[in-house]
């Protein structure tokens, strides 16, 4: 079954000045380096997913047209079992390969990965196996204002009933909540993925349409909002705080985010 949100994949154009911006952003240092296959990337391991971020080589042809956010990775600990359940449910994926990365200095990491070729509506979708615990990113500075994990990742669709049958009836994830609002001019959609949500949205001024689902934009926690908000403040534009739509809840918009992210930051009240 899937278990969590193994990782986010970013795709970007200069891996160093994304390095630069994400580490300003997250407070906190990537834990690898690595290349393989051309590619160059860097992990940042947070508290329940993890964020990879990809500078392709130069040919590479999975990653044609790729920019921005570019992948949601799922953790199974069942692989086989959960491929052959999802190709009944017409979500076919190749056969499982090792992924490889290395270090300068020789040190090396595989995760066991089987790419989705049908049926995610247009989101590239990656199955990954049991990994060891990769080591958390440190912190840059005081931990409180540093991010701490993924609150919810952001599914744009115009079509919900096919972005609800993927992430909830064939991924299996529990589906939480469905909630329009006119005031935002959205409906949004919430499926639980281990301890963080998989948010769907539709635009409700758009007629509902075939086109494929893109990934939007991410929801960070951190442990202190107001040291949180002093901090991005120092590097980016941010939004003042305000209660967030969720009770219980503070947030702020980066409005600047690297590499164009929609990017909000999320700290509890109590």
């Amino acid at each position: 079954m899937i278990t969590a949100l193994d990782h986010i994949a970013l795709v970007v154009k200069n891996l160093d000045a994304a390095l630069d911006g994400l580490t300003r952003l997250l407070g906190r240092e990537a834990d690898w380096r690595g290349s393989g296959g051309g590619t160059r990337h860097v992990w940042y391991q947070l508290g329940n997913t993890a964020l990879d971020v990809i500078q392709p080589g130069e040919g590479n042809p999975m990653f044609a047209g790729a920019g921005g956010l570019w992948a949601l990775a799922f953790a199974t600990d069942d692989m086989e079992g959960d491929r052959k359940r999802l190709s009944r449910l017409s979500v076919a994926s190749m056969d499982p390969m090792p992924v490889r990365t290395k270090t300068e200095d020789g040190q090396t990491r595989t995760w066991p990965t089987a790419i989705v070729t049908d049926g995610a509506n247009g989101v590239t979708t990656f199955l990954v196996g049991e990994t060891p615990a990769w080591p958390a990113s440190p912190a840059v500075g005081d931990e409180a204002g540093a991010v701490s994990g993924l609150d919810h990742v952001v599914v744009s669709t115009r079509n919900p009933d096919r972005a609800a049958a993927f992430y909830g009836a064939r991924l299996g994830l529990p589906f939480k909540l469905d909630r329009s609002n006119p005031d935002w001019g959205t409906r949004l959609m919430f499926f639980q993925c281990g301890d963080l949500i998989v948010e769907v949205a539709q635009q409700l001024k758009q007629e509902p349409g075939d086109d494929p689902d893109s990934l939007w934009g991410l929801s960070w926690r951190v442990p202190d909002i107001d040291a949180a908000h002093a901090r991005i403040g120092q590097s980016f534009a941010v939004s003042d705080i305000r209660d967030g739509r969720k009770p219980g809840t503070r947030v702020f918009t980066v409005k600047d985010a690297p590499e164009g992210v929609p990017t909000l930051i999320l700290g509890r009240t109590g």
